[in-house]
């Protein structure tokens, strides 16, 4: 993996990517949607966006790939497109939710370099070893 500051064009896209979550409302709906999927409704409730600024922030997050949507019926459901998105809304939560923004970020990657020391391959089937 390359350093930012190795790369220009790395950094553009970090840099570019970044400002999409540099927004009140859109950073408000991304940590909402770390929970799971939501409707539209869901997420107007729970953050008090109100519309038409809630459609604007949903088509901002799509145009932006950090959200996916799913249609059933009249409803459309928001999830997050990728695990990277909530990786970065947590640690964005970590940083300036905590006393201690350091211990924060390691008690957020402990579980995950825990389960990779062990063996565990996140996103595949694990199965219990007899002993």
């Amino acid at each position: 993996m390359m350093a930012l500051w190795q790369s220009r064009e790395q950094a553009d896209f970090a840099a570019d990517k970044l400002r999409k979550f540099a927004q009140p409302q859109r950073l408000m709906i991304l940590s909402l949607l770390r929970e799971g999927e939501k409707s539209v409704t869901e997420i107007d409730v729970a953050t008090k966006i109100g519309q038409p600024a809630l459609s604007q922030q949903l088509a901002e997050l799509r145009k932006a790939e950090l959200v996916t949507t799913r249609r059933q019926a009249k409803q459309i459901y928001y999830s997050l497109a990728h695990e990277s998105v909530a990786l970065c809304v947590r640690s964005i939560e970590a940083v300036f939710n905590a006393g201690d923004p350091e211990q924060a970020l390691l008690n957020m990657v402990r579980p995950v370099l825990r389960l990779e020391s062990e063996g565990v391959v996140r996103g595949a089937a694990n199965f219990a070893r007899l002993r």
